[in-house]
């Protein structure tokens, strides 16, 4: 799932809200969260 949200983070598909939602429901972890866009994961 990692790759998958990265490529569509860098294609423009995902939103960084998107992306901390995931990190909410435990599909991402943080450091993934952070991997994939270059910002902190705040709560």
């Amino acid at each position: 799932m990692f790759n998958n949200l990265k490529s569509r983070y860098e294609k423009g598909w995902v939103r960084v809200d998107q992306l901390q939602r995931y990190v909410k429901l435990k599909i991402i972890t943080a450091e993934e969260f952070r991997l994939i866009c270059n910002m902190e994961y705040e709560a």
